[in-house]
């Protein structure tokens, strides 16, 4: 006889890996490009381009459609903690200690997004069911 996990581990297993797939996604993305550009009026842009952001965004919809189409709550926490989690490391040798505001910040957007994202996901399945079709991928 097959034994389930128990409820609490199967959550803490959902939010795992989305955890663990939005930190490797960062560092493949955006961990790599540490120099900033200089523009030839002296200023400086980057270290990011925008095509490595939205990279990462369109990398990470996959794991956050797969938890949120399973466990929509558990799915809001697990990318944002990956990718606080990696923006931290990734920033935490700035001298000047502005970098745990942009490490909030994308703690809250990616919060923010990734919420909004899991209940589009369950809302569209949860629909589905009630009109007795099955949408692809459940």
């Amino acid at each position: 006889m097959r034994q389930r996990l128990p409820e609490p581990v199967l959550h803490l297993l959902v939010a795992f890996v989305p955890t663990v797939l939005a930190m490797a996604a960062w560092a493949a993305w955006l961990g790599w490009d540490q120099h900033r550009d200089v523009q030839p009026d002296g200023s400086t842009t980057g270290p990011y381009e925008a095509w490595q952001v939205i990279g990462l965004v369109l990398t990470l919809l996959a794991p956050v459609y797969w938890a949120a189409s399973r466990y929509h709550f558990v799915a809001v926490l697990g990318v944002p903690l990956g990718l606080t989690v990696a923006a931290f490391y990734d920033w935490s040798d700035d001298s000047s200690g502005l970098f745990m505001v942009g490490v909030v910040m994308v703690m809250m957007g990616s919060l923010t997004v990734t919420a909004v994202f899991a209940a589009v996901v369950a809302s569209v399945k949860r629909r589905g069911r009630q009109s007795g079709a099955v949408p692809s991928g459940a």
